[in-house]
């Protein structure tokens, strides 16, 4: 299973400093970092903010379930839930927006039954300049397949797609 160290270090970041909190907003409500969310209103992709964001910046979203298959037993997980490049500053809010294709579309929580609450992740991070995410998405603007996604390697992408840690990150619970 991978150690995902980097999971470990936005996590510890976000519970010292508030200004390294992400705003995720699922289904028009912002999200306090935990906050339980039923798996119906959290199907769609959220809406990502960062008071902090620079209109000049590139950031990238990647989201992940912590908890798969099962809290005691995580031999699947991670699970990738999205990988969306190109994102930018909107101009009249903190809203971050993208036009650019995802490389992971976006999946919701669907934690097997009885496996109890699963944290949903969300980690930004700053865009390389060079980046290109035709390089890591599927052909043809496909969606990536389940297989794919399963015990998703974050610090290995992070090193093979050139990002450094994440700025800001949150989460929530949902079964």
């Amino acid at each position: 299973m991978p150690t995902n160290a980097s999971v470990d270090r936005a996590l510890a970041a976000i519970a010292k400093d508030e200004s390294k909190k992400l705003g995720v907003i699922v289904n028009g409500k912002s999200i306090t970092t935990g906050q339980y969310i039923p798996r119906a209103e959290a199907q769609t992709a959220p809406q990502i903010s960062l008071p902090t964001a620079s209109p000049s910046q590139k950031y990238l979203l990647i989201a992940l379930d912590l908890d798969a298959p099962f809290q005691s037993w995580r031999g699947l997980g991670p699970i990738l839930h999205c990988i969306q490049p190109g994102l930018t500053l909107s101009p009249n809010n903190n809203e971050l927006t993208t036009t650019d294709p995802f490389i992971a579309n976006y999946i919701g929580p669907a934690p097997p039954p009885g496996s109890g609450p699963h944290r949903y992740s969300f980690y930004l991070f700053k865009q390389p300049e060079n980046f290109d995410g035709k390089k890591y998405a599927p052909p043809d603007g496909k969606n990536l397949g389940n297989m794919s996604r399963m015990r998703f390697d974050l610090d290995a992408w992070m090193s093979k797609a050139g990002l450094e840690d994440a700025i800001a990150a949150n989460y929530f619970t949902s079964s």
